[in-house]
Formats: structure tokens, C-alpha cells, sequence
């Protein structure tokens, strides 16, 4: 539409369900599928987003190659960020009428009533003369009655008069009060706003309070959280905002929507086709050499029971692990560091017992580190003076584990990578020497880093830990480990090798080698030398610090 060049059409026995049958615009050099359908039919691939990959795109595809970067090859645009050409681009279709971005809202059909005891009860009384008449002001909250045996047949406050008899705020005469109760959802779509002033009584919210507490910085929930009483809280919110009681427009700034955690399930089917679920940990299981369910059994009988497959913890499919089981076994960290490092929290969790003792074995190889040095005794100094190549190596471990710990953790609340980071800090202090002097400070530098580093994940053993290494007040207390930058410089880097996009050898240079110095050193790699013969070198594509990429054919 800008440029008035043609487009080629192509029609392909290519399925996806997510599109229908409708048209999708390919730019194969930054979608990971329409590099794949060129790369196949021979079609060119032309890049117009600077990545971290160069300026080029090369099979196979990079995960590099989909980054939101600078424009290339892109005319009036180029240079432009994604937002900015967002935005360059909407103005450049709006002068030529051919088209504006559109933000399209939905809010879902909402049901607020239901026949059940435990909502809040809709303050309307049903009166024969006045019709439906809300509950005056000074009458509220309608207060559930706490002498209900709910039984499953329909709202039990249905079946007690002393509920529903009332009489008519209006004209006085005997009336009905209603015994449906709101959905959950509509309490707890306005109670952030709420906490800012729990006591207050001329009203919703304090407006004072909202405005100085609102917006809340931090939203955590699951999937049914972020399509309803997210969606519901906003509309509230926007709701107050419309009547006064708020001055913000949205109720949150942040959301992190966490993953289920699933486990397996097992069950027989009952004579009339149901299934009767039976819980694991009631379940003895029988493996293959490569760990996959082969067969399963109910301890309490010895008869078999179907594998139902692996699904959401649930009380319908009663496949929920009892935590406490495994506390009692392991401790409360073990847990706590096997489903931090499980999973993302935005993804889901598969629970696996295999997984609890491997985070429990972890905590024991931190422990038993942390008790050789301290039974050692603790060095009576810092690190002072040079250090060599190979403390170099561990003090750069120290700081690279404390920058992803505290990237993760306090912008993107990946867990489970900062643990990771951890463990790679654990490699490496477990073959660090620890005899002299100056590597006993280091030593102890990097248990601490550990401790603290874990303090937010297992804080009894990163507590204990603390202490043990000389500290008086808790991990917990204690100032997040400071990155030294410096620690971080390499006098020599390890640059991967590839040929056509596929790894040929590596090679150590200088920091400070020139891409020229870079290029000679690569083409002169046995591996390169080797993939090369008889073919033509066309280009050669280096990423600063990474790699060198050579296309020859």
C-alpha cells in the first residue's frame, strides 16, 4: 500500500488452525514460519529489522532474526524503532486514506447471579405492589445468615424464611427478599482499591487513599485471573474512576500471569461410565528405561487403574500433591526451590517427585561447600592485591550469577533462570581451589553471593547459611549483593564458529580484536578450512562477542 510494488500470492496445502482460511502477510525474514515456507521454496529473504544477528539472515532461522530492532531497508522508515515505526507508518496510511490502527476492546456476557450461599447477597427485595426496590442505604450490608447447612439442593437461603422475610422499603407491606447471591468475581473486582482505606465508612473508597495508593504496582494471578477478574477489575475500576471516587485510569501497572501446575492422572471407569479418580499419591506407578508411565496400580487393592494423562491439579480430577508430605520429607526450601525451578511463573508446572530430589541435592551440594570452608575456619580478610587468570575466571563467575540473579528476579521474575545462574556459580566454586589466602576471601564471597542469591527462594537454609559464614542479623536483612561491572571484563573472548549457520569449531581472541583481526583468525579455523573446501567464501557475518558466521558455496 505505500510503495505500490507487487506482492506474489502463493496458495499451499499448509494448514493452522489458529488462521482459518484467510490471507496472512508474510515477512519471512522475521517470522520463524514464513522463514521456514521461503527457505523451502527458494523465495528471497529480504531483512528489515536490525537484530543482534547483523544486518543478514541466513538458514537456519536464529531466534535473533524475530527481535523487535532498528528498520533497514524499510525507505522513508528506516532508522525508525518498532514503536516509532508503529507510529510513522499509521501516519504515512491516515495521509493517503488507506487505513488507521484500531484498539478493540470485548467485555464478555456477565451472569452476576447465582444460586448458591457463599456470594454477597443482591440487596433488592421483591415487593407485589412496588415491583423490585433496592435495599436502602442505611440497611446495608444484607448479612448472610452463619446457621446454614448448605446441601447441594439449590440455595438453602431459598428455605429459610427468616431470611427472605422482609418487609417493603417503600410502601411497608410484606415482601420477599432475594436469595441469589453476586457471582465472587464482583466483590473481589473492586477490593484493591478497598485496602487503601479498610476503615473508612462514607463510602466505597476514601478518594484520598485510592489516589494516593492507586495504581497498584504489582498484578500476580492465573489464566482465570487475567480473562475475568482482571477484565472485571478494570471495568470497576474505570467505573469509580467515571464516578469520582479514583483519578487513574487503570488499576494496575504490571501483570504476571501465572502457569497451572499439573500432575498426572489416574481413575477407573464406573459401571455407569463415570470415572473414579484416584490421587497419586495413592498410586504405585511402573516406568520404562526411559521414565514414561507404563503401568499403574492402586495400593490399597493391587488392581490396575488408567493412566488419564497429565492435566491440571484439580479437585474434579483429584490429582492435587499434598505439599505438606513432601515438606515433612525434604523441608519447606525444597519445595519451594523445585517449583521456582521447575517452570517459569507464567508457564506451567508439571509436579514431579524426580524433580523435588534433584532440588534437594542441589541444597545438600550448597550445604556441604558452605561446612567445608566453615570448618576450615572463615579467612580473616577481603580480597586485596591482583588477582590471577584462574581467580579472574571465579570472582567473573561471582558477578555474571549476581547480574542474571538480579535481572530476573527484579525485572522479569524468571526464577527459575536466577537459580540456574546459581548453579552454574555452584560449578564453578566447587573446583575453585580454596587454600590460599586470597582464594579463601574468594571463597567466601562466593558463598555468600549463594546464600543471598537463594535468600528470596530458601530462605531457612540461606539463613542459616548467613550466620554460619559470620554474619549477626538475617539473609533476609541483608543488602542484595552489589555488581562489581568490573569483574565482569574478559581479556580474551570465545567466539563460536559456523559455516552455512552450522557450528564448526570455536576460537579464543583478544576483547579488543578488530573485526578484520576476527575474520582472519576465523577463515583460518581447521573446521572452517575443512567445511570449505572447493567452495567460494561470500560473506562473512561477525556478532560482536558471539560468533562468526561464514556463507560459502
Amino acid at each position: 500500500p505505500l510503495t505500490g510494488e507487487k506482492l506474489p500470492v502463493w496458495v499451499a496445502n499448509y494448514v493452522l488452525m489458529h488462521y482459518g482460511d484467510g490471507a496472512v502477510m508474510a515477512v519471512p525474514a522475521h517470522d520463524e514460519r514464513d522463514f521456514e515456507f521461503a527457505t523451502k521454496y527458494n523465495l528471497p529473504i529480504k531483512a528489515v529489522v536490525r537484530t543482534s544477528a547483523g544486518d543478514e539472515t541466513v538458514a537456519p532461522w536464529q531466534e535473533a532474526y524475530g527481535e523487535h530492532g532498528e528498520l533497514i531497508n524499510s525507505g522513508d522508515f528506516n532508522g525508525l524503532d518498532f514503536a516509532g515505526a508503529f507510529d510513522a507508518i499509521e501516519v504515512a496510511l491516515l495521509k493517503k486514506n488507506l487505513g488507521k490502527s484500531r484498539t478493540q476492546f470485548r467485555l464478555r456476557d456477565w451472569g452476576i447471579s447465582r444460586q448458591r450461599y457463599w456470594g454477597c447477597p443482591i440487596p433488592i427485595v421483591h415487593c407485589d405492589a412496588c415491583g423490585d426496590v433496592p435495599v436502602p442505604e442505611d440497611q446495608l450490608p444484607v448479612v448472610l445468615p452463619e446457621d446454614v447447612v448448605p446441601d447441594g439442593a439449590g440455595s438453602p437461603l431459598a428455605r429459610m424464611p427468616e431470611f427472605y422475610e422482609c418487609s417493603c422499603p417503600k410502601c411497608g407491606a410484606p415482601a420477599k427478599r432475594e436469595t441469589d447471591t453476586m457471582d465472587t468475581f464482583v466483590e473481589s473486582s473492586w477490593y484493591f482499591a478497598r485496602y487503601a482505606s479498610p476503615n473508612y465508612t462514607g463510602g466505597m473508597v476514601d478518594p484520598a487513599a485510592a489516589n494516593h495508593w492507586l495504581p497498584v504496582d504489582q498484578y500476580i494471578g492465573g489464566i482465570e485471573h487475567a480473562i475475568l477478574h482482571l477484565l472485571y477489575a478494570r471495568f470497576f475500576h474505570k467505573l469509580m474512576r467515571d464516578e469520582g471516587l479514583l483519578n487513574s485510569n487503570e488499576p494496575f501497572k504490571n501483570l504476571l500471569t501465572q502457569g497451572m501446575v499439573v500432575a498426572d492422572t489416574y481413575y477407573r471407569t464406573t459401571d455407569n461410565g463415570g470415572k473414579d479418580w484416584f490421587n497419586p499419591a495413592d498410586v504405585e506407578i511402573e516406568r520404562d528405561a526411559k521414565g514414561k508411565v507404563t503401568a499403574a496400580k492402586l495400593k490399597s487393592d493391587g488392581l490396575p487403574v488408567e493412566i488419564g494423562g497429565t492435566e491440571k491439579m484439580s479437585k474434579s480430577k483429584n490429582n492435587g500433591v499434598d505439599p505438606q508430605a513432601m515438606i515433612d520429607q525434604y523441608g519447606a526450601d525444597t519445595c519451594r526451590l523445585f517449583m521456582m525451578f521447575a517452570s517459569p511463573p507464567d508457564m506451567s508446572l508439571e509436579w514431579s517427585d524426580s524433580g523435588v530430589e534433584g532440588a534437594n541435592r542441589f541444597l545438600r551440594r550448597v550445604w556441604r561447600l558452605a561446612q567445608a570452608h566453615v570448618s576450615a575456619g572463615l579467612p580473616g580478610a577481603k580480597l586485596q592485591g591482583e588477582l590471577s587468570d584462574a581467580q579472574k575466571e571465579v570472582r567473573r563467575a561471582i558477578h555474571l550469577a549476581i547480574k542474571q540473579a538480579t535481572q530476573d528476579i527484579g525485572q522479569h521474575h524468571k526464577f527459575n533462570t536466577a537459580i540456574a545462574a546459581v548453579m552454574t556459580l555452584m560449578n564453578v566454586l566447587e573446583k575453585a581451589p580454596n587454600s590460599a589466602d586470597q582464594d579463601r576471601a574468594l571463597m567466601q564471597e562466593g558463598i555468600e553471593t549463594v546464600a543471598l542469591l537463594l535468600a528470596p527462594i530458601t530462605p531457612h537454609i540461606s539463613h542459616e547459611l548467613w550466620q554460619q559464614l559470620g554474619h549477626e542479623g538475617a539473609a533476609i536483612d541483608a543488602q542484595w549483593p552489589p555488581l562489581d561491572e568490573s569483574a565482569l571484563v574478559q581479556d580474551t573472548l570465545t567466539l563460536v564458529i559456523q559455516v552455512n549457520g552450522k557450528l564448526r569449531g570455536q576460537i579464543e581472541m583478544p576483547a579488543s580484536a578488530s573485526r578484520e583481526e576476527i575474520e582472519a583468525q576465523a577463515r583460518a579455523n581447521e573446521g572452517v578450512l575443512r567445511f570449505t573446501e572447493g567452495l567460494s567464501i561470500r560473506k562473512v557475518i561477525v556478532v560482536p562477542g558471539k560468533l562468526v558466521n561464514i556463507v560459502a558455496n
